[in-house]
């Protein structure tokens, strides 16, 4: 674990507190206070080590002075919204400028489980500046996670140069499906929490504050995160099958294949991908599950590759049955997506389910919001590629929203993300 992930411990907390919320502090709002609430790094004492779903809602991770950015090694928590906003016509770069300060502030209070303004306001006249919903709760791991889309680097804030070297729109991908309205964006804000009301507070209140500056462009709602993290027992997406099993979680790969290293402004920072993937519900549930292991390459129950026993096997590609077919289909989940068949490329995987209820057809709207770091965009590509052409999964997804988006490294204490665009 790095030092950004590994908050530190508070003894004496009764058991209970691991799922109760404690009181919030005072409000604030200046960016320099800020800074210093978010140095604030507390929790209890970590649950069994048999026990490694438990949540412990009093966990808060700093904001400020961390080795890389928050949200992305963190441990994945249970709920996700990802949001992505466009700056309104006429806006101007001290405009963008202010707004990344104030989410930088904002971002650092939300995280130590602070309101970002009075809740209850001193005249009768006057409007709450947070909204108050989160009163009394625990930061229960809150992350917020800020992005930079390649639109922010057009001719209107004057930034072209700064652009980072490898943020430029994905290239049109086998599997895309997508719709305007769900791709893309200037920013974006990734939102983390084992709480859903402190999860949604935080991502309100950002966009509320930011309303005179930018508009909204589309957003999803993550549940039950679809992608282990470092320690965790591996989840389930919404298929039923285990999902990040060989996800990234050493040290070495974090430093090989997510941080950017010699990258000017962006040292330490990385590279967002998200793509909003529809599942076909209905029609998946109809297939055999003895098909749907054949389409993964997995077991359902246990997660182990067909070649192995158990979920960590590593699997074996030219294995053969009796009859010479390959055990594991070349053209299963895992066979395309493995590093080992892709000149070694491996990328952080760190998705949520998603629902929206239910689509035009009366079917479930349900599927996977996949957000993957990695420190070369083109990794992803190569990947997305096989996937997209030859995937058995095709039949059961579609791929309808997209985004890139370039993640600076973690500001300073009395700084404010990306500051290095504006000097």
């Amino acid at each position: 674990m790095s030092e950004q992930q590994t908050p530190e411990g508070t003894s004496g907390l009764p058991r209970r507190r691991l799922f109760q919320g404690a009181a919030g502090g005072v409000a604030a709002g200046a960016l320099a206070v800020g800074a210093s609430w978010g140095m604030d790094a507390s929790r209890s004492h970590s649950a069994e080590a048999a026990d490694k779903d438990a949540i412990d809602l009093t966990t808060r991770y700093p904001y400020y002075d961390q080795p890389e950015p928050v949200g992305i090694r963190t441990p994945p928590q249970r709920y996700s919204i990802f949001m992505t906003f466009d700056l309104v016509d006429g806006s101007l770069r001290t405009d963008l400028q202010s707004l990344l300060a104030r989410w930088t502030a904002a971002s650092a209070q939300l995280m130590s489980a602070q309101p970002i303004g009075q809740v209850q306001p001193s005249s009768d006249a006057g409007v709450g500046g947070d909204t108050g919903e989160a009163l009394g709760l625990d930061a229960a791991s809150l992350t917020v996670t800020i992005g930079l889309g390649p639109s922010l680097f057009d001719d209107r804030f004057g930034l072209a140069a700064q652009r980072p070297k490898l943020l430029h729109p994905l290239p049109k991908l086998p599997s895309d499906n997508l719709a305007a309205a769900t791709s893309d964006g200037d920013l974006s804000v990734q939102v983390c929490a084992d709480d859903p009301q402190v999860c949604y507070h935080a991502i309100r209140n950002l966009a509320r504050m930011a309303r005179d500056t930018v508009q909204t462009r589309w957003t999803v709602m993550g549940f039950g995160r679809a992608s282990a993290g470092k320690g965790q027992q591996t989840p389930r997406n919404l298929f039923g099958f285990k999902d990040g099993t060989r996800n990234i979680s050493t040290t070495a790969d974090f430093d090989k294949y997510v941080w950017l290293r010699d990258a000017d402004w962006m040292t330490g920072g990385t590279y967002q991908v998200v793509r909003k993937i529809e599942m076909n519900i209905e029609t998946w549930d109809a297939d055999r599950v003895s098909d749907q292991e054949h389409i993964f390459g997995r077991g359902k129950t246990e997660g182990e590759p067909l070649t192995g026993r158990a979920e960590h096997d590593i699997p074996h590609f030219r294995a053969k049955t009796a009859d010479g077919n390959p055990v594991i289909a070349p053209t299963s989940h895992i066979a395309l997506a493995a590093h080992e068949n892709n000149g070694g490329i491996k990328i952080l995987r760190r998705g949520y389910n998603y629902t929206d209820g239910i689509n035009e057809f009366g079917q479930l709207d349900a599927g996977l919001l996949f957000v993957c770091y990695q420190n070369d965009p083109a990794h992803f590509v190569q990947l997305q590629r096989k996937l997209g052409a030859a995937d058995l999964l095709n039949e059961y997804v579609k791929h309808v929203g997209s985004g890139l988006f370039a993640i600076p490294p973690s500001p300073r204490t009395g700084h404010y993300i990306a500051e290095q665009l504006f000097q």
